[in-house]
């Protein structure tokens, strides 16, 4: 798999791309509608990152972000009026960010990709993947999702698939999906899906427990 070593990056304040992963876009800001342009005549790649806090003060220069993205192949755009784009991306691979270049209208960054280099599917432990099963089964009730996460469950994905997912998917905070991106190893990543998962699961029970305020009489 060719990756660039220097790529368009696209941040956003709430939202963190895994491999394997398909991600629909908008696009409507001007650096962003070029970058589109650009990206479509070249190689189609585009490195998502996550904004870090205090963002907004100065979203429209170019604020800190973190260090490390997931980069996605662009399979589909469409154009749209005004030159917008509606794309979707496919996640590639995690990569870290060496050095940022901002003498485009959009950021750019020499990257080095993260992760196994083979093309062979990573395979979780027995005992970790039935931990993982039995736990999400109590979240999906909690949350009333069932139908949903056994549709997932029974799509026979490869334990890199189903964790990348899962880490997209769930309804975990953006900061709780960037500690799941930058998991060194696939492994790392399911025990700390597993962790926010039981985390989830004891605050939804605490909610469901809590006393209803009395009336005063």
């Amino acid at each position: 798999m060719y990756i660039p070593k220097i790529i368009p990056v696209f941040p956003l304040p709430d939202l963190v791309f895994f491999p394997k992963t398909y991600l629909p876009l908008h696009i409507f800001e001007p650096r962003y509608r070029q970058m589109v342009m650009d990206v479509k005549t070249g190689d189609r790649m585009i490195g998502m990152v996550l904004l870090k806090e205090g963002w907004e003060e100065n979203y429209y220069q170019n604020p800190p972000i973190f260090q490390v993205g997931c980069v996605g192949r662009m399979i589909k755009a469409e154009s749209l009026e005004d030159s917008r784009f509606n794309i979707i991306l496919y996640g590639l691979k995690k990569f870290s960010i060496k050095d940022e270049f901002f003498d485009r209208s959009y950021r750019q960054a020499a990257i080095a990709p993260l992760g196994s280099r083979s093309e062979i599917p990573v395979a979780l432990s027995t005992e970790l993947k039935e931990c993982l099963t039995r736990l999400l089964k109590e979240h999906a009730a909690l949350l009333k999702i069932e139908r949903q996460l056994e549709s997932l469950m029974q799509s026979c994905l490869d334990d890199e698939t189903l964790i990348h997912t899962l880490s997209f998917a769930l309804n975990f905070t953006p900061l709780e999906k960037q500690f799941l991106l930058e998991a060194e190893e696939l492994e790392q990543q399911a025990h700390r899906l597993v962790d926010l998962i039981q985390f989830n699961i004891l605050e939804n029970r605490s909610h469901c427990r809590a006393p209803t305020p009395k009336k005063d009489s």
